[in-house]
């Protein structure tokens, strides 16, 4: 998974004196909210990379003709207990086949990363307070899921012993091994 660090990040949101514009100027990698992509989307030049910020409240089947125009989604979590952005990635990748990148946004916890890996996110903006280097080492915790997700359909227990084999790293080995805690 991919981690942003917003001052390195190739997407710019266009915002005026009172907020969001609906007046926007096409231009590669803006990241628009969701009011200003339907102000403009008739206008924007095909093939242009274009983003939307979706809030947790809306309706991800609104995007489904706009799909394949778009390059990034951004998901938001406006309170890290609100989960309604997992089920709206899990409808983006799984019922819409949407291959760009989800983005996980506002306030996003180390604690997520595998929920948010399993559901089809591809990046995260992590919350200000969290440490980037426990979010790496959350992501290699568990090899399989019991349960099948967006990226792997099949339930670790239908795997053959190989394909299982595959998925552990060593970090994984060693945990399972030596009975280590997290």
């Amino acid at each position: 998974m991919k981690f942003i660090k917003l001052k390195t990040d190739i997407w710019h949101t266009v915002s005026g004196e009172d907020g969001a514009t609906l007046s926007i100027t096409p231009a590669a990698h803006l990241l628009l909210s969701l009011t200003q992509w339907h102000g403009v989307r008739s206008q924007w030049p095909q093939g242009m990379a274009v983003g939307v910020a979706v809030p947790n409240d809306a309706a991800v089947e609104d995007l489904a003709d706009d799909l394949p125009r778009l390059s990034l989604i951004a998901l938001q979590f406006p309170k890290w207990t609100d989960g309604r952005a997992y089920s709206q990635a899990h409808l983006l990748r799984s019922r819409f086949r949407f291959a760009g990148e989800l983005r996980a946004t506002d306030q996003v916890l180390v604690d997520m990363m595998l929920p948010l890996k399993r559901t089809g996110f591809t990046s995260v903006v992590l919350r200000s307070d969290q440490s980037l280097e426990s979010a790496e080492r959350a992501l290699t915790f568990f090899a399989g899921n019991y349960q099948g997700d967006v990226l792997e359909h099949r339930p670790h227990f239908s795997l053959t012993p190989q394909e299982s084999a595959a998925l552990m790293t060593q970090q994984q080995r060693d945990f399972m091994q030596i009975g280590a805690s997290i």
